[in-house]
């Protein structure tokens, strides 16, 4: 039997390079700060990704250059854990 032992630098090290792979990065099309939602286009495929005020780390405005994990919602694609480029 193998037992592994990882410091808990080693584990926080693996889960960062693992959120990083998952990163997108677009531009803000649209937000309107007033109603809280906007749109970003991700870049490569210029998907457009509804992106809510909740899904946002820091505040944004359009044409920021921002970086967003992509999560399936009711009623498709969210931008969630947007922060600014």
């Amino acid at each position: 039997m193998r037992i592994w032992f990882f410091r808990v630098f080693d584990i926080d090290l693996r889960l960062i390079i693992k959120k990083q792979i998952k990163m997108k990065n677009g531009t803000v099309k649209f937000f309107n700060n007033v109603k809280g939602f906007g749109f970003i286009k991700e870049d490569g495929t210029n998907q457009e990704i509804f992106v809510h005020v909740s899904g946002l780390k820091e505040e944004i405005r359009q044409d920021d250059r921002v970086v967003f994990e992509v999560q399936e919602g009711k009623k498709g694609l969210n931008a969630v854990n947007v922060r600014l480029a």
